[in-house]
């Protein structure tokens, strides 16, 4: 992983504060950790401060981070660098997370890297309207529908040159647009419908023999059994003889 470093002093901004309603929630946050851990609340107020912040971290808000977890501000600064969920420089209104890994590759994502090269800029550059920013990362775990983008905090799957740029299109134009599978799959199902077991005949009965009844469902109350502490007392048995009683005999 290259070196990440925070932005150029000239776009710092001067302060950061949360906002009442993000104290509030931050306090909530640090109060789940017991006394002397609060610093274990440091990415879940990071993420925070970066999303007030119009998605980046800017040097202001790390420190403003450490001083409420009490930490030293290098501490908050080892973290904000280390993880790649936090942006360090301003990025697009619609930032995408292009997924460069072998399988994403192996689909097609080497076209789709360069689409945003030719559309967008260098990866963490903004176009010139504001509206996008791109980054290659690694694995975004959705490969079964790769090649794959996050935007912003949709996923983007199946996807093509064709509808990924107007996906970016759309975005720019302050249009709707559908996350999830750009192809007829719902989910991680195969593409246009279930393609094995589809034979009703397999449900009827259960291994060919008589109407077994149906399995539990979610809704259905579900009774507990005995505790597992509750047995009943065991019976001593009787002394067995040894060997010797018979040589006694």
């Amino acid at each position: 992983m290259s070196v990440r470093r925070l932005a150029d002093a000239a776009i710092q901004p001067k302060s950061f504060a949360f906002t009442v309603e993000n104290l509030d929630w931050a306090k909530g946050e640090i109060a789940k950790y017991p006394e002397g851990r609060q610093a274990s609340a440091i990415l879940a107020l990071l993420w925070r401060a970066q999303e007030q912040a119009g998605g980046w971290l800017p040097q202001k808000a790390i420190e403003h981070v450490a001083d409420l977890l009490g930490m030293a501000k290098i501490r908050a600064l080892e973290v904000a660098t280390f993880y790649t969920m936090f942006n360090l420089a301003p990025v697009g209104q619609f930032h995408v997370q292009l997924c460069g890994t072998t399988p994403c590759v192996l689909r097609g994502a080497d076209k789709l890297i360069k689409l945003c090269h030719d559309t967008i800029g260098e990866p963490l550059q903004i176009s010139g309207d504001g509206k996008l920013s791109w980054v290659e990362v690694e694995c975004l775990g959705a490969c079964v529908n790769a090649p794959v983008a996050q935007i912003n905090y949709d996923y983007y799957e199946d996807l093509t040159p064709e509808n990924f740029t107007k996906i970016l299109a759309d975005l720019a134009a302050g249009k709707e647009v559908k996350p999830g599978p750009q192809v007829a799959r719902q989910f991680s199902a195969p593409s246009g419908g279930p393609t094995t077991l589809t034979d009703p005949a397999l449900y009827a009965h259960g291994n060919g023999g008589p109407l077994h009844d149906p399995a539990l469902r979610d809704a259905d109350a579900k009774w507990p059994g005995e505790p597992a502490n509750v047995r009943e007392a065991a019976v001593p048995k009787s002394p067995v003889g040894d060997s010797s009683a018979n040589r006694r005999s």
